[in-house]
């Protein structure tokens, strides 16, 4: 699959798990930061921060298992696209590439990886950074009543396999489309030719998109309920950053969050949900920022 590129970065293949091979854009030098994107999307959405970042970072953009240029295993168990896993996959590409700690950050569905990844190996992530969610089990009790349809997705893609990957299947432009339209406060921000690399990458990945989510519904909610009455908490410095969705949907993002992370910075921006390509210098200086704490 051809795609637009990030400038001065190569691509690479790396073995993570059997049969599992990511898709990763790694370059410039110094301290590693690893950045996990989100949905519909593929590591291509970080190209204006990763080009900023790599004067002083190595920065290492991957696909997620399941997206872009990725492997695609078949869900033969909710364990396959388990945040868990994904989250194994990330560090052991790290390994591969030479670095056993760094400094990880993701957007959307890269986030809750980031944040298993976190929860699971704090010995590896150093500090952590994370765009535009609420940990699983938050984000479901967020959601109630009518103010729910605007996650009709998360809903649809819960569905047991076969009726939310046909549905999706049949008209699959659309399906993706209409989160790029909706979420973007800045239209040009995905520019024509990314956007057709989103919605081609997308609807060739239909069936471990929806695995994914049906994930979060799932094996994920089990493993955040495990630590979250375990008491475990990230313990490396943290950044969140997020829309002001809390007033519509009646929680306070900020308490949410200070239960899981002990060093926490919060804070709320103005831009739409895409926020590394509609404000990739906030976002860039925003890491930085991290990396210093």
């Amino acid at each position: 699959m051809t795609h637009p590129s990030i400038p001065g970065f190569t691509e690479h293949r790396v073995p993570v798990d059997d049969g599992v091979t990511l898709n990763a854009a790694v370059g410039g030098t110094g301290s590693p930061v690893v950045l996990l994107h989100g949905f519909p999307q593929t590591h291509v959405m970080w190209r204006h921060v990763a080009s900023d970042l790599a004067a002083d970072h190595t920065v290492i953009c991957p696909d997620l298992r399941g997206y872009g240029a990725s492997d695609k295993p078949a869900e033969s168990g909710p364990e396959v696209y388990a945040k868990r896993t994904m989250a194994r996959d990330i560090v052991r590409l790290a390994a591969a590439l030479g670095h056993d700690r760094f400094t990880l950050a993701g957007h959307d569905r890269g986030a809750l990886v980031a944040f298993r990844t976190a929860m699971d190996h704090p010995e590896t992530v150093s500090h952590a950074l994370f765009l535009d969610i609420l940990p699983t089990l938050d984000m479901w009790d967020a959601l109630h009543g009518v103010s729910a349809a605007v996650g009709f997705h998360l809903y649809l893609m819960a569905q047991p396999p076969g009726l939310p990957e046909r549905m999706i299947q049949a008209s699959a432009d659309t399906f993706f489309a209409h989160f790029l339209d909706a979420w973007t406060s800045t239209p040009d921000a995905i520019p024509a030719d990314v956007r057709a690399h989103y919605l081609a990458a997308s609807a060739a990945a239909v069936p471990s998109i929806v695995a994914d989510y049906r994930a979060s519904a799932g094996i994920d909610v089990d493993h955040d309920t495990a630590d979250r009455d375990a008491g475990n908490r990230l313990t490396m410095p943290v950044t969140v950053l997020q829309q002001d969705w809390g007033a519509a949907l009646g929680y306070h993002a900020q308490g949410l969050w200070s239960a899981w992370a002990e060093d926490l910075r919060h804070r709320t921006v103005s831009c739409g949900h895409f926020m590394a390509e509609e404000d990739p210098r906030l976002i860039a200086s925003e890491i930085r920022a991290l990396v210093g704490r």
